[in-house]
């Protein structure tokens, strides 16, 4: 397919001024590590952009599985997990660099990914009963990690820090860091939107409307369901190793843990589940929100008040009041409010 073929397919049906709004953020975004060090405390808000855009990218890879195909995971910590431990030991115990174990650490996951997508869909195991399937994995995988000492077992894996850094084995700033993810993020909405103009895409919205009508319809249901978890699950292991590299440190207890999987999913069910946006205005939501909890937490300590779970209490309420108000999410209504939808912008 030619430059501008690809090019119509990516913007086709766009708003102008939604493609403007892109610009304007991508330009902000490309510079937001020199702009950052205009504020006081520059390192500390370069640090809270990094984790933004960290779960805007992990959002977006476990939306392709929910948002676009409909097929509920609540274990994607288990990608996650592998990926990290996977290029983090081939790094510490071999010598071999971050760029070349990705592709180990994204090829287990996948296998894992297609082992459970197999189970699931050939057995018909679907809902609830299906995201009970991926939490089991995950939690399996924690337990053996609990006991494989080549990964360091219960004690953590712990990557050494090179004094000088180097971008080869993915050691260095907080800045390098932040365009790495920044890359990956950019990258997986391009391909997300891709993935959502072409076949595959208009597959997937048959497949999560109304499965067994899509059968009928002759679309191949087991193989684009297939699909969808091999790809979110690639895609979320790249997070991992990128996670493994930035923290320097594994532990089987957090990074399979239930509720780094709970963190993977809210950014794009409170930003807008199935929507491109979704997980980036989510993750910024939740992140901001974060932070201010925490904050809050740290003052009440300050006056003997015990306010450790407020964080997550934050959280919980947030997602209360978007599965009250706004069960589209945050994106779909301010959309519309900005115009950026093609009924609004057809309109005089």
């Amino acid at each position: 397919m030619r430059a501008g073929g690809v090019w119509q397919r990516l913007t086709e049906g766009v708003p102008a001024r939604a493609l403007a709004a892109l610009a304007v953020l991508a330009a902000l975004l490309l510079a937001a590590p020199v702009l950052s060090q205009l504020l006081p405390a520059g390192d500390y808000w370069l640090s809270i952009l990094i984790l933004m855009v960290y779960f805007a990218y992990i959002g977006q890879a476990w939306n392709i599985m929910m948002g676009f195909a409909g097929q509920l995971s609540l274990g994607h910590a288990l990608y996650l997990g592998l990926g990290g431990y996977i290029a983090a030991a081939l790094y510490a115990n071999l010598g071999v660099g971050p760029w070349l174990g990705v592709f180990a650490a994204v090829c287990i996951a996948m296998l894992a990914g297609g082992l459970i997508g197999y189970l699931g869909f050939r057995f018909s195991v679907a809902g609830v009963y299906f995201a009970l399937l991926t939490i089991a994995f995950a939690e399996f995988t924690r337990i053996l990690f609990d006991h494989f000492k080549w990964v360091g077992a219960s004690g953590g894996l712990f990557l050494k820090v090179e004094p000088e850094g180097s971008p080869f084995n993915l050691q260095g700033s907080p800045v390098l860091f932040y365009y790495v993810i920044l890359v990956l993020a950019a990258l997986a909405f391009v391909f997300c939107r891709w993935l959502l103009t072409g076949r595959l895409g208009y597959y997937w919205l048959a497949i999560r409307e109304d499965p067994e009508a899509a059968q009928a319809a002759g679309i191949n249901v087991f193989r684009y369901k297939m699909l969808a978890v091999l790809i979110s699950s690639g895609l979320t292991a790249l997070g991992g190793v990128w996670s493994a590299f930035y923290y320097k440190n594994l532990f089987p207890e957090s990074a399979f843990s239930m509720g780094r999987s709970i963190e993977v999913t809210l950014a794009p069910i409170i930003g807008g589940l199935g929507t491109l946006v979704g997980p980036i205005l989510g993750s910024a939501l939740l992140v901001g929100l974060g932070d201010l909890f925490t904050t809050m937490a740290e003052r009440l300590a300050e006056y003997g008040i015990k306010a450790g779970g407020l964080k997550q209490i934050g959280y919980g309420v947030a997602l209360l009041l978007i599965v009250m108000f706004r069960r589209e999410g945050v994106w779909p209504w301010l959309a519309h409010w900005l115009g950026f939808d093609r009924h609004r912008e057809n309109q005089p």
